[in-house]
């Protein structure tokens, strides 16, 4: 815009205003080359379009997953086995015998007395707690399954003639057989209840019940609608329930003494009452461990790892058993 003076003294001043006026437009009019007057009188602002530039990829691309992946076995935690030997206290305890006639047990190591001195101190703890004096003994027999390589020894029940027995009355034998001799001379025996396929029905139906059940080898194929039922007792010649000579396996059977190994690898089982001589208590328990130990060979070394008496009302006491092992064929002398 030019500014127009009307000062009537001053013409030529208005000239020179008016000059400078219209070469300010104009710089200004030619230094902006961005601003453009359209015909209907709008303006707008051109701004130039650059396409982006992708970025190049510079690392390898990431290789796809498998399909079948393999499965990850599980791991399996060894345990630690720690040897106290030439240690001045054992590992992770206080000290290997208490100096306090009182004192936090789990602070120690568990004591192991011997044979003699475990039955003495159960017989002490029934008369200081008055409990009943009858009461059974058990004990309880941590086994060592292991054979050569990965091998293990089959989880077994056995019977077992104690030196001593405990119970009252004799176990109920039921002996099958067709022959009539044999009948005759399992009812001498002292059997309780002597027949062939015709107690198969009487068995199924609970009319019939016996501790143990024997077979001769013929009648055994016969007998299989029971093996459901009977289950553990189902005449087998691994558990000397089958065979021919049928008096020793009723003398064996009528007084015999049952045990079974549970949970892989232990042994709970009444030995005697507590009313018991000692030494009655220490043959039938020298029975049972031997008898135990029948099972694997002496060569793979011990069999029983941990052994435990107690009464029915007592603590539990650890023992020393190494005298009931039988020796290797390198120890015989």
């Amino acid at each position: 815009r030019a500014c127009v003076c009307t000062d009537s003294g001053g013409g030529g001043t208005a000239y020179t205003k008016m000059a400078a006026c219209t070469r300010s437009v104009g710089k200004v009019l030619s230094g902006c080359q961005r601003c453009l007057l359209s015909p209907s009188g709008q303006s707008f602002t051109r701004v130039p379009h650059f396409p982006q530039k992708q970025n190049a990829r510079t690392y390898a691309a990431v290789k796809s997953a498998k399909k079948e992946q393999k499965e990850e076995k599980p791991k399996v935690e060894k345990k630690r086995i720690i040897d106290d030997t030439n240690r001045h206290k054992p590992y992770g305890l206080t000290a290997w015998k208490p100096i306090d006639d009182v004192y936090v047990t789990r602070y120690y190591p568990k004591p192991v007395y011997e044979v003699d001195t475990t039955i003495d101190m159960i017989k002490r703890f029934q008369q200081l707690d008055l409990t009943y004096p009858k009461q059974p003994v058990y004990i309880d027999l941590k086994l060592d399954m292991k054979l050569e390589k990965k091998k293990k020894v089959d989880p077994f029940v056995s019977v077992v003639h104690l030196p001593h027995p405990f119970k009252t009355e004799g176990n109920k034998v039921l002996v099958f057989t067709e022959s009539a001799e044999q009948c005759k001379t399992a009812e001498e025996g002292g059997a309780t209840f002597v027949g062939g396929t015709e107690l198969i029905e009487k068995i199924l139906d609970d009319q019939i019940q016996a501790d143990f059940y024997l077979a001769v080898p013929e009648i055994i194929p016969k007998l299989l609608p029971l093996k459901n039922k009977l289950r553990k007792k189902f005449p087998k010649s691994n558990r000397g329930s089958v065979g021919t000579n049928i008096p020793k396996m009723l003398e064996l059977f009528k007084t015999g003494h049952e045990y079974v190994v549970e949970k892989d690898c232990y042994i709970t089982t009444q030995i005697a009452t507590l009313d018991m001589p000692k030494e009655q208590i220490m043959s039938n328990l020298a029975a049972v461990v031997q008898d135990v130990c029948s099972h694997r060979p002496a060569s793979f070394g011990k069999f029983v790892e941990r052994a435990i008496i107690c009464s029915a009302t007592s603590e539990a006491l650890r023992f020393k058993f190494d005298q009931f092992l039988p020796l290797a064929e390198d120890e015989v002398v």
